[in-house]
């Protein structure tokens, strides 16, 4: 089953502008299936960084190698392998400024694949390829119960899924985070994982999470910093700004994929979930996971809380103004509590949304509106 993805038509057009276009995402979330379907359409050398075979055809002179490809797109998977040749790639590109001439692949984010190494400002676009979100899929629930990864959500049943899963966390701890540069220890890592899933959504309180795992503070932040980059955990910072109101300064932690975290829990069908005590942080993690990967370019997500109580999930910002107050809800008939009010009020929301399970949208009152997932995304969304 082919599903198409919702960044594809800006890739063609990034190949269109930029002489490289960089795709970073997860592992295992189908960038080199998107690469290799784009750049079908003229010839391209595929080049697999993680493979010693590919890595010595660059090792000795990589700008020679590179130039006799000058007129085919070449493929670069997992640049982080090789961080060194953003150098070398940038002088083959001032020498060709051809559109299309390289994409580049990354299992983390720009900061982490550039390392010291030279940027490529001016000479390449970022984009950041998700797991499936719910417009890309139709069904909410498998995706919510499998999460976005394509081999979870398309297995042939909930145990295929389930099996995929736990393994791609095995393999991920054991494996690929030592081979992205996170030397740490496996049972470590395992136990830190699993304890952030039992706390999905909480504010970080890096001290009491140090405690618990014999570390200090500083090794829990750059676990967090790390894994943020890596495209594992969502890390949700507080929105503050002149206000006399005391606020809550640190933040908030979701483990991104939804299916990944009910593995945690050992959550493997949709009865379980709906019953089990973190249904309503599954739930909302999974809706601000939704939000933030369809929003436009240039929204900025936060959260708010104050010393006093007033909360709000998520705040959509932009052009340093806040455009939307977000509430999530697990239930049918959601209610709206005097602090997500108080919220924004203080943010100056223009206006707010309590996202829940029912299937009608109507607004409360002129400000605050009761809708669900699919018509925020499909509907909403969109206009802020």
């Amino acid at each position: 089953m082919e599903i198409k993805r919702k960044i594809a038509a800006d890739f063609q057009e990034y190949m269109n502008v930029f002489p490289a276009t960089g795709i970073v995402g997860p592992r295992q979330v189908g960038k080199t299936t998107l690469a290799r379907q784009i750049a079908t359409k003229e010839s391209y050398l595929y080049l697999d960084l993680e493979q010693q075979s590919d890595r010595d055809k660059l090792k000795d002179d990589p700008g020679f190698f590179l130039s006799q490809f000058k007129d085919r797109c070449v493929i670069l998977d997992e640049i982080q392998f090789m961080p060194q040749l953003f150098s070398e790639l940038r002088g083959i590109i001032d020498g060709n400024r051809r559109p299309g001439g390289f994409i580049i692949l990354g299992s983390a984010s720009p900061d982490i694949i550039r390392g010291s190494s030279e940027t490529l400002a001016g000479r390449i676009g970022y984009l950041q390829l998700t797991p499936f979100t719910l417009t890309e899929v139709s069904d909410m629930q498998e995706l919510w119960l499998r999460g976005g990864f394509p081999l979870s959500y398309l297995a042939p049943s909930e145990r295929a899924s389930e099996l995929w899963r736990r393994n791609f966390i095995s393999t991920y701890i054991q494996r690929d985070l030592g081979l992205l540069g996170l030397q740490t220890d496996v049972q470590v890592m395992e136990r830190f994982w699993r304890i952030l899933a039992t706390a999905q959504g909480n504010v970080l309180n890096a001290e009491s999470l140090g405690r618990s795992l014999d570390m200090s503070r500083t090794t829990v932040m750059r676990y967090i910093d790390f894994l943020e980059g890596a495209f594992m955990l969502r890390v949700l910072r507080p929105w503050f700004r002149n206000t006399n109101k005391r606020l809550v300064k640190s933040p908030k932690i979701y483990i991104r994929d939804s299916g990944l975290l009910h593995s945690l829990l050992g959550l493997d069908t949709y009865e379980a979930l709906i019953h089990h005590i973190q249904v309503g942080a599954s739930w909302e993690g999974f809706v601000i996971e939704q939000i933030v990967n369809n929003a436009s370019a240039g929204m900025q997500p936060w959260f708010y809380r104050t010393q006093q109580g007033a909360e709000c999930d998520l705040l959509l910002e932009k052009n340093n103004k806040v455009v939307a107050a977000v509430e999530v809800k697990h239930g049918s008939s959601p209610g709206i509590n005097k602090g997500f009010r108080i919220s924004m009020e203080d943010t100056g929301a223009a206006h707010g949304y309590i996202i829940g399970n029912g299937e009608e949208t109507y607004k409360t009152d002129e400000h605050i509106t009761i809708t669900n997932l699919p018509h925020f995304l499909h509907s909403i969304l969109h206009t802020l």
